[in-house]
């Protein structure tokens, strides 16, 4: 769609030209979302990114039983704490892996005692900060082997929207009922994610109002926000983007870790072997995560930190709690990610930088280590 052609867009639920327009864009960003992840164009609801879209399917579990990992978003932990009756935490391995005997344990127990209650299982694809890739095809195993022993109403949720155009991801054979995703992590507009629903699965809207979503959100459609969805959603089919990281970015990845490994021997790696080929997550002893984002950030590096500050109160990563259960690991992490812009000589510049930085921060830190001389 060319930038003169905005000024004609009008309401998608108009009937007047402008409207047509508009409902055309967004349909057509619906039927291209749709056949890259290989499901119904009716089976796909925009919404605002993919915080509405994971507290969307909590709601429709509210007062429900709701298993979710330790490691899961803050939009699906804190609308599942509050609207959980119970809220179970499933654990995770050290290197994030969900803990499979306790979920079992626990839907033998609701099998045995109510299997008539209504249970959603909800586990991300893809952690954010350590990169860990969940095992959902197994996980979709799972639940459908305890609605064939008689709880029918167990359902399964993701949150992709970190794993979405970085591996392949089809609906179907992955058999899941809800699939978050957003548009901003491929490249996409900021503003605007869909949610996945299996035809068939539960739902109530979370926004109440107008019909627009078939009844399934209220709210007038954006259709440019819809049209940048699908212009980002293209490119990563025409380009093979999954096909990409695979190939040129899990190589940059992997040596970006081994050469942290030599060139700085007391680090942690945080991230697994069965992870995202964008992510790379280590923990410097003795050197504060955001004090080594901060010098990067002179050295024109963009790096995250497993740290997250709210209202001036600095808390470490639930992520990383979750999977080492240590405070001064989890405020000395840093986030590596690589795009597919990412080219060797810029693993190359950082591994220049980045030894004298941690060298000098361990020297002024008053927390010694072993590891750290």
């Amino acid at each position: 769609m060319e930038l003169s052609e905005t000024s004609k867009i009008g309401n998608p639920s108009s009937l007047h030209s402008p409207g047509s327009l508009s409902r055309n864009i967004l349909e057509n960003a619906r039927k291209t979302i749709a056949k890259k992840l290989n499901a119904r164009t009716t089976e796909i609801i925009f919404t605002s990114g993919g915080s509405e879209a994971n507290n969307t399917v909590i709601n429709i579990f509210r007062n429900s039983t709701i298993l979710a990992s330790r490691i899961e978003h803050p939009s699906v932990l804190k609308p599942t704490e509050k609207l959980g009756n119970p809220c179970i935490k499933i654990p995770v391995s050290k290197e994030g892996f969900i803990d499979k005997s306790f979920l079992k344990n626990k839907l033998e127990t609701f099998l045995q005692e109510n299997p008539k209650e209504k249970i959603l299982i909800s586990v991300m694809m893809a952690n954010n900060e350590i990169g860990t890739l969940e095992p959902i095809k197994a996980l979709s195993k799972t639940v459908e082997e305890y609605r064939n022993k008689g709880l029918k109403n167990l359902f399964l949720h993701t949150d992709a929207t970190q794993a979405f155009g970085k591996i392949n991801i089809d609906v179907k054979k992955l058999k899941i009922d809800y699939m978050t995703i957003s548009a901003h992590k491929i490249g996409g507009p900021v503003g605007i994610g869909a949610l996945f629903l299996r035809s068939g699965t539960p739902f109530a809207p979370l926004i109440l109002g107008g019909s627009q979503e078939n009844n399934r959100r209220a709210g007038t459609s954006n259709a440019l926000l819809a049209e940048g969805f699908r212009s980002a959603v293209q490119y990563t089919i025409d380009i093979e983007s999954e096909k990409l990281f695979k190939e040129k970015i899990t190589p940059l990845k992997d040596f970006l870790a081994k050469n942290i490994k030599k060139q700085i021997p007391s680090s942690i790696l945080l991230t697994p072997n069965k992870s995202l080929p964008n992510i790379l997550s280590f923990s410097f002893p003795a050197a504060e995560g955001e004090s080594t984002q901060l010098y990067l950030d002179l050295e024109n590096i963009a790096v995250s930190t497993g740290s997250a500050c709210a209202s001036g109160d600095l808390e470490p990563s639930h992520v990383i709690m979750a999977t080492h259960n240590d405070a001064e690991i989890a405020h000395n992490s840093v986030r590596f990610s690589l795009g597919l812009d990412t080219q060797k000589s810029d693993i190359d510049i950082l591994l220049d930088k980045l030894p004298p930085i941690i060298n000098r921060l361990q020297k002024i830190s008053t927390i010694k280590t072993k590891d750290v001389k």
